[in-house]
């Protein structure tokens, strides 16, 4: 059964740092695209990052381009979200995803398997 499993999340204060896991079971992550997306109190989810499956390349919602980046470690089977000078309005559950497609991007619709999520809070 392919399963995605996100880790890392906490509380944290503004302009700390945090680094989340997204662990596949199942399934190969190199074979995969993955995105990183997140859903804050009251809002509708939206993307955050992404990592292609050919070549690593990479995008970033502007909201978190210069403080977020997103990695792989294939012998792992395991993406990263390095997370750099949280700000309060990045509190959110942050869900991994993954597709088999040829795809680079953070159309939602465009992944097929999903993470539970972890949750992500900055407050002091």
């Amino acid at each position: 059964q392919l399963q995605l499993v996100e880790s890392g999340g906490g509380l944290v204060q503004p302009g700390g740092s945090l680094r989340l896991s997204c662990a596949a079971s199942g399934f190969t992550l190199d074979y995969y695209a993955i995105g990183w997306f997140r859903q804050a109190p009251g809002k509708e989810r939206e993307g955050a990052s992404c990592i292609s499956r050919r070549d690593a390349s990479t995008c970033y919602a502007d909201s978190v381009k210069g403080r977020f980046t997103i990695s792989r470690d294939n012998a792992k089977n395991t993406v990263y979200f390095q997370m750099h000078s949280l700000k309060p309005e990045d509190t959110a559950v942050y869900y991994c995803a993954a597709t088999p497609r040829d795809y680079y991007g953070l159309l939602q619709y465009r992944y097929d398997y999903w993470g539970q999520g972890t949750q992500v809070a900055v407050s002091s």
